[in-house]
C-alpha cells in the first residue's frame, strides 16, 4: 500500500512539474514579465474592465475601470484580488466570486474586460458591426478579430449540477446591443478531471419578441449550444469528459469577424506537436439559425467583444443554485491569459 501511495505521490508531482513547465514555456513565448503590471505585458489600450466590488460605498454597481486608467503604463492598473499578474509566469489572472456587485442587467460576477473602440460608451464608433449593416460606416470597425491562449484555473465548488450555469464560466464573448451572437464556456463537475469547453450562438428575437415564450413556455430568445472540448450539459454521475480539458491545461481560441461571417478556431495543446484544432464559421447577417425563423441575425446589429471572467454560478436557484460560502471554499471562478489580442 504504502509502494502504491508513493508512486501516486510521485506521479502527481511529475504532472504537476509538467504543467509548470508548459505555463513557463507559453508565458516566454508571449514574452511575459512576472514582475510587469497587466497594461505593462498586454496591449489594453482598447478595453475597459468591470471588477466584482462596489464602485462606491454608496452604489451598488460594480467597479469600472475605464480604458485610459487600465492602459496607463506610467501608473498602470491592477487589483490584488480581481485583476492582477500571476508572480511566477506573468500570465494575466481573473478571479470572479459567486457573489459580489454585479452590472444592473445580470445576476453574476464578472472580472471582465470589454472592448472600447472609442472614448464615449454610447457612441457608435465604440462598437463594430457586420459588413453589409446598412449604416456600417457609422461604426468604428467592421469585423475584428480576438486571440486568446489561457488556462481556466477554477470554477464554483458548489453548484446544482442540473443547471448549465453550475460551474461554468464564460471566457469571451461577442456582445450585441441585446443579446450575444457567441458566448465561450468551460464547465467542470466536482467529480471530474477534465472539463469542457462550447460555444453557445443566441438567437435574436425582434425587440417585442425578446421576453417572449413559444407554447411550452421555453424562451424564444434562447443560446444554440455547441460542443467543442467535450460536453457542456452532463450531469452527475455522467462519464469525465476525456476528450475535454483540465484546469490548469492551457488552450486556445480565435474569434474572426470577416464581413458576414464569424469564423471560430479553438485549439488544445497549442505549441505542441500534436494540436487539436476545431473550427466553426457562422454567417451574423442571415438570421434562421439552424432554422429557428425567430432569429433575425446580427445584420442590424452593433457588437463588441468582451474576454475574461464572467461567473455563470450566483446563489440564484433557478439558474445555478450555487452558493457563497466564502473563496477559501472554492466559491469563484479564474483563469489566466498568456496571450489576448485584440484587433480592429
Amino acid at each position: 500500500m504504502r509502494k502504491i501511495q508513493l508512486s501516486l505521490l510521485t506521479a502527481s508531482l511529475l504532472a504537476g512539474s509538467a504543467v509548470a513547465s508548459i505555463e513557463l514555456d507559453t508565458a516566454k513565448q508571449f514574452n511575459l514579465d512576472p514582475t510587469h503590471a497587466p497594461a505593462q505585458n498586454f496591449d489594453l489600450s482598447k478595453w475597459k474592465i468591470t471588477l466584482p466590488e462596489l464602485s462606491t460605498e454608496k452604489s451598488a454597481k460594480a467597479l469600472e475601470i475605464d480604458k485610459q486608467q487600465l492602459s496607463d503604463t506610467q501608473t498602470p492598473y491592477s487589483h490584488p484580488q480581481w485583476f492582477y499578474t500571476d508572480k511566477n509566469t506573468g500570465a494575466l489572472v481573473f478571479v470572479a466570486p459567486n457573489e459580489a456587485p454585479t452590472t444592473p442587467n445580470s445576476k453574476n460576477t464578472r472580472s471582465e474586460l470589454r472592448a472600447m473602440l472609442a472614448d464615449k460608451y454610447n457612441e457608435p464608433k465604440n462598437n463594430f458591426v457586420v459588413a453589409s449593416h446598412p449604416n456600417a460606416s457609422e461604426y468604428g470597425a467592421i469585423g475584428g478579430q480576438l486571440k486568446a491562449t489561457l488556462s481556466v484555473d477554477k470554477v464554483s465548488s458548489s453548484g446544482n449540477d442540473k443547471k448549465n450555469g453550475a460551474y461554468a464560466v464564460v471566457i469571451g464573448q461577442i456582445h450585441g446591443s441585446d443579446n450575444e451572437p457567441l458566448k465561450i464556456v468551460y464547465r467542470q463537475l466536482p467529480e471530474h478531471d477534465y472539463g469542457s469547453l462550447a460555444w453557445s450562438y443566441e438567437l435574436n428575437p425582434e425587440p417585442k419578441l425578446q421576453d417572449a415564450v413559444d407554447s411550452n413556455g421555453k424562451k424564444l430568445r434562447q443560446d444554440i449550444r455547441h460542443n467543442v472540448f467535450g460536453k457542456y450539459n452532463l450531469r452527475q454521475g455522467a462519464s469525465d469528459p476525456k476528450d475535454g480539458i483540465k484546469l490548469g491545461e492551457i488552450f486556445a481560441y480565435e474569434v474572426n469577424v470577416e464581413g458576414d461571417t464569424m469564423k471560430l478556431t479553438f485549439t488544445k495543446n497549442p505549441g505542441s506537436d500534436k494540436p487539436i484544432v476545431k473550427t466553426f464559421e457562422v454567417n451574423l447577417a442571415q438570421g434562421n439559425y439552424q432554422g429557428n425563423k425567430v432569429d433575425l441575425g446580427y445584420k442590424n446589429d452593433w457588437m463588441y467583444y468582451k474576454a475574461g471572467v464572467y461567473n455563470q454560478c450566483n446563489t440564484n436557484k433557478s439558474s445555478s443554485d450555487c452558493q457563497w460560502r466564502g473563496m477559501e471554499a472554492g466559491d469563484y471562478a479564474q483563469a489566466s491569459f498568456y496571450q489576448l489580442e485584440l484587433k480592429q
